[in-house]
């Protein structure tokens, strides 16, 4: 097996992986699952910013992302919100990711970031509705012609 064989596979593990992560933390926080907020085993309070709105956005996004359902746009806007939670709660308590615990937000961003630019791949649902678009539409040409 060549390395160019494996790698739509890996690149579509890594995105449901990603995704899956980026899930359960979004709901750790919102809903107080897999020991809560800050590991107190309690939601955050309701619209508390940023934390409760990037969170929201974690529980949004990272199913999206894991199916691969608007890939692109979800992936965008999870990055963004990683980098924000990076530079506004992370950065200004040390310049580097590994003195301010900001590893978690770096990594998932730029993790969003090369899913967003890839795009989906072929284990998504993006990939499967364009298929079946694009089936339509030779159907269609077939009957116009």
């Amino acid at each position: 097996m060549t390395v160019n064989r494996l790698s739509e596979p890996v690149y579509n593990l890594f995105r449901i992986v990603i995704g899956l992560l980026f899930t359960t933390h979004g709901l750790s926080t919102v809903f107080g699952m897999f020991e809560g907020f800050m590991n107190t085993g309690e939601p955050i309070p309701v619209g508390l910013w940023p934390d409760w709105y990037g969170s929201l956005i974690q529980v949004i996004t990272g199913p999206l992302v894991l199916i691969g359902l608007f890939t692109r746009p979800a992936a965008v806007l999870a990055s963004g919100s990683m980098a924000f939670a990076y530079f506004m709660v992370h950065q200004p308590t040390g310049l580097l990711p590994m003195n301010n615990r900001g590893e978690p937000a770096v990594l998932f961003c730029w993790g969003f970031l090369l899913i967003a630019v890839l795009g989906p791949g072929r284990w998504a649902l993006d990939h499967l509705l364009s298929r079946r678009r694009e089936g339509a539409r030779e159907k269609e040409m077939v009957r116009a012609s």
